[in-house]
């Protein structure tokens, strides 16, 4: 179980971004944490993987403290993390970022499941490199497919896995989360609006403003999420703050 203890974490001109905020993501579970744009989701997702560090508070690995660990040691424990925009690397190909995430070398039918994962053929794509020549989208998936790539991770951060996807490959996306779900204890941890993401979750943590306003299971969160997102709504679609 992954475990965060009154976290906080400010910016460096002062701006408190995250304010005391608790939440327990249980094993074999999928939690989702929405809300408006700028409340602190993808910082969380951030301080979680290691890529900054909190200016409060404690995250506990299997009731291990792990504040004070960098990225590379959180990685080793098993915390694998999506960047909500893929990094690319200049003569790395997608073969060697898998295996690089496995940790091992990866057959090439190994490689096709997981590629076809996030609607990506691995005769296509096993070979070519990450860099410029892949569209936004593709660098998305391989990105979301070298999280799936490990195999003894105990907890998977995706950021806002939607972005950049095809309506076809977001099925298949959705498929191998309730797959992931189902199959392995792992803590799943998606950082989303999506409504059909929001849909299997288990639970779903709302945070606003840098706190969380709502936390609890799908069915208590979800009906009056999406009653909210009704009422934000006029007659012509438009959001009423915009009239």
């Amino acid at each position: 179980m992954l475990r965060i203890n009154d976290l906080s974490w400010s910016l460096s001109t002062g701006e408190q971004i995250l304010k005391n905020v608790s939440l327990d993501i249980p094993d074999g579970k999928l939690t989702v944490v929405t809300g408006p744009n700028g409340g602190g989701k993808t910082s969380l997702a951030k301080l979680i993987a290691g890529l900054e560090a909190p200016s409060g508070g404690s995250i506990f690995l299997d009731d291990e403290d792990i504040t004070g660990w960098d990225i590379t040691e959180r990685a080793k424990a098993g915390i694998g993390y999506a960047f909500q925009h893929p990094i690319r690397f200049k003569g790395l190909t997608v073969r060697d970022l898998l295996e690089l995430a496995a940790q091992k070398q990866l057959e090439d039918r190994e490689i096709c499941e997981i590629l076809g994962k996030v609607g990506l053929c691995a005769n296509e794509y096993l070979d070519r490199t990450i860099d410029a020549s892949l569209s936004g989208g593709e660098a998305k998936r391989i990105e979301i497919a070298s999280v799936l790539a490990k195999k003894d991770a105990k907890v998977l951060v995706f950021d806002e896995p939607e972005a950049g996807i095809d309506l076809w490959s977001f099925s298949s996306l959705i498929d191998a989360f309730e797959k992931l779900k189902e199959t392995e204890n792992k803590s799943l941890l998606i950082i989303s609006h999506q409504e059909r993401i929001l849909g299997i979750s288990d639970y779903i943590a709302v945070i606003a403003d840098g706190e969380v306003t709502k936390f609890g299971t799908r069915d208590e969160i979800l009906g009056s999420l999406l009653g909210e997102e009704k009422a934000a709504r006029c007659p012509l679609g438009k959001d009423k703050e915009d009239n």
